[in-house]
């Protein structure tokens, strides 16, 4: 009994201690929130709205998540999921995989709440243009990629994988940085090289052949231009 209570009592404190180290000074914590605040106006000004209050509550609508996600990720370690394995692949969880699995459990209203505040004051347009910003873009990016693999690409297979990106766009606005924005776009990627290999395409093939494109390519430039320094 007095080991276990001796245990518990060091794993409380352990945690106390981890508590601590994550709560940032007052200096620290106002540079944070300032640098959340240009974000969010920055964001908000590539949208040239000339209504200044529609403005603003887009601006806190956008700064109010921002700090939500930040703080969340910061106060919530991958340490708090323990170490195992995927069920669906047998794989022992990365690091990444546990991050990912905490931050998940973010309470619904945070997305709710930035989702809701979008679409009261802007045009659906201007609702993804908010969420390819917080996306760096991946959604037109990842689009173009399939389309450079698979050149044949019909209207029915792009509107399919288009929906899967935009469905991994809104879920990773809730992620912190690029690394994870990353990790939930490649859930969905993995749906889309489903999709396309259950309605008779190849992916494996289709990449393969792309990539074995894209070498055979820098080997003939790189012969042409070593052509072209020798004749000089």
């Amino acid at each position: 009994m007095l080991i276990a209570l001796l245990a518990l009592a060091g794993t409380l404190k352990a945690q106390e201690q981890q508590v601590t180290k994550a709560v940032p000074s007052p200096e620290a914590q106002a540079k944070a929130d300032a640098e959340v605040e240009k974000k969010a106006t920055d964001w908000v000004a590539s949208l040239s709205l000339t209504d200044t209050a529609k403005a603003t509550r887009v601006k806190n609508v956008i700064a109010t998540h921002l700090k939500a996600i930040r703080d969340w990720n910061n106060t919530h370690s991958y340490e708090s999921v323990p170490a195992g394995i995927d069920p669906a692949t047998g794989k022992t969880l990365s690091t990444m995989d546990r991050q990912i699995i905490i931050n998940s459990s973010l309470p619904k209203s945070v997305h709710e709440n930035l989702m809701t505040g979008l679409h009261n004051d802007l045009t659906e347009e201007q609702v993804e243009t908010v969420l390819d910003k917080y996306t760096i873009g991946k959604v037109a990016f990842t689009l173009a990629g399939y389309k450079s693999i698979i050149p044949d690409l019909t209207p029915v297979e792009e509107a399919a994988i288009l929906a899967n990106l935009k469905q991994a766009r809104e879920q990773a606005v809730d992620f912190k940085n690029i690394k994870q924005v990353s990790a939930i776009f490649e859930i969905y990627k993995t749906k889309n090289e489903q999709y396309l290999n259950s309605n008779g395409r190849n992916w494996h093939k289709l990449y393969g052949d792309y990539t074995k494109a894209i070498i055979a390519k820098k080997a003939a430039d790189k012969v042409a231009k070593d052509k072209a320094a020798t004749q000089k």
